[in-house]
């Protein structure tokens, strides 16, 4: 039977800074202004204008476009320096390195290093009846540092919330990429798809080449069209410049073809499982086009091949174990999870489907598991170690009113008992090939990774 995941061994030292940045505004709180990390930025010299940058924003897909957009990068032969947020179990994966999470070490020397700025920062604007600085900025400007000190050439940063506010905002991007948009962090972005598509619009500039995604809301297409016209940037839209061609799901992956920028690409294997992931991949190869060649040059054909082949993306349409299968989705809100849907359906058969779900507090509950419902025959409600999770017994209420069966559904507070009652019920009512699909939350994908001995992934 599987354990609870232990909190993730941390030197002494990483604890302490985890600790301090912990002490600041969290990470689902933002304060509006790019005041205090451009102020951050500038006492330290703006290191992060010593490399160029590739900044995603979007409300699903940008993770994994980021690792995506990375991986070819470094197939071509330049260092990167990867963004983002959140971790899954330990800070460190915030900042990557040629794919690789830096070290504790490089971790805390990167705060070591922004350190006596950053209180500069946070007694000027304390001064002046403003906030400190949040754990989201320090972090950024951590971020921004540690890939000048290594140095990388080319920087792949995902916005953490937002667009127009975002603490990434401290640097000027060569390439903005939006990959689809959809209703989340309302609390900050807006109720309306167009008020949330323009604070993502926010990321864009006159001077760095746009590649927008294909939108499931008019309205969402039209704001950043009218951004882009507005700005004179150079663009590219998914189903016009560029488009997937053709789709062919197979064993561990997806057979492309794909219309770039400056050419077409046909038959490349992608190691991702779901439609979605072959939209984010056009995303990636034209943000690539557009940053090593202006949109004008191919892309290498082996360097293609070879990073969309053994690109990952942990804990995205993740196959976590065998017999039963045990997949793993971050999926977080609705859309997220009605693409998990759409991903089980096209990929695997099983002869019953057991969903594990533990949701965070502000996310919506009720849409999430409405979605889950005609695919999972049954469901264990569970939580993750998150202060911000729902209570299991909570979110097991809310699950009785949605599933028909109060049988269906089952309560396991204990995330290892959870992961073993779907076990045992995807085996005793599905057979051998019954299935086991985890979603709901970062945290949970992070803990039952955990839980299934999986480490760290490149990409």
């Amino acid at each position: 039977m599987p354990r609870r995941p232990a909190p993730p061994v941390m030197s002494e030292e990483l604890r302490e800074v985890y600790a301090a940045l912990l002490e600041r505004a969290p990470e689902n709180r933002i304060e509006p202004d790019l005041s205090r990390i451009r102020r951050a930025m500038e006492l330290m010299g703006d290191p992060q204008n010593g490399y160029r940058t590739i900044r995603i924003a979007g409300t699903n897909g940008k993770t994994t476009t980021a690792r995506i957009i990375e991986r070819i990068l470094r197939e071509a032969g330049l260092r990167t320096g990867r963004a983002t947020s959140p971790h899954l179990r330990s800070p460190v994966e915030r900042i990557a390195i040629d794919g690789a999470s830096i070290s504790e070490e490089g971790f805390v020397q990167a705060y070591r290093d922004v350190e006596p700025f950053i209180e500069m920062v946070d007694a000027e604007s304390l001064a002046a009846g403003g906030p400190r600085m949040t754990f989201f900025e320090v972090v950024i400007a951590m971020t921004y540092q540690a890939f000048a000190s290594a140095p990388v050439d080319v920087a792949v940063v995902e916005t953490g919330m937002g667009g127009t506010w975002d603490a990434t905002g401290a640097v000027d991007p060569d390439v903005c990429v939006i990959t689809a948009i959809s209703y989340d962090h309302q609390e900050y972005l807006g109720d309306d798809i167009a008020d949330i598509a323009g604070e993502k619009a926010g990321i864009l500039t006159a001077d760095a080449f746009a590649v927008i995604g294909s939108q499931r809301y008019a309205e969402a297409a039209d704001v950043l069209r009218e951004r882009v016209i507005e700005l004179g940037a150079q663009a590219a839209f998914e189903e016009e410049q560029i488009a997937v061609l053709e789709r062919t799901p197979g064993v561990g992956g997806q057979l492309l073809t794909l219309q770039g920028i400056a050419a077409r690409y046909d038959e490349v294997f992608l190691g991702l499982l779901g439609e979605h992931q072959a939209h984010n991949a056009l995303l990636a190869v034209a943000a690539c086009e557009a940053l090593l060649g202006d949109g004008e040059t191919p892309l290498s054909s082996d360097v293609l091949v070879t990073a969309l082949a053994e690109v990952t993306s942990p804990g995205r349409a993740e196959v976590a174990r065998q017999a039963p299968t045990v997949l793993l989705d971050a999926a977080h809100n609705p859309d997220g999870a009605a693409v998990l849907v759409e991903t089980v359906r096209e990929n695997f058969r099983f002869t019953r489907t057991v969903g594990v779900v533990g949701i965070l507090q502000e996310k919506e509950a009720d849409r999430i598991l409405e979605i889950l419902e005609p695919l999972c025959d049954d469901i264990v409600v569970t939580q993750s170690s998150s202060p911000r999770a729902i209570p299991a017994d909570r979110l097991a209420d809310i699950a009785r009113d949605i599933f028909d069966d109060p049988d269906r559904v089952t309560e396991a507070a204990s995330l290892p008992d959870a992961i073993q009652a779907a076990v045992d019920l995807a085996e005793q009512r599905g057979g051998e090939f019954g299935g086991v699909v985890v979603a709901g939350s970062v945290t949970l994908a992070a803990e039952v990774r955990e839980l299934l001995g999986l480490g760290d992934d490149e990409a």
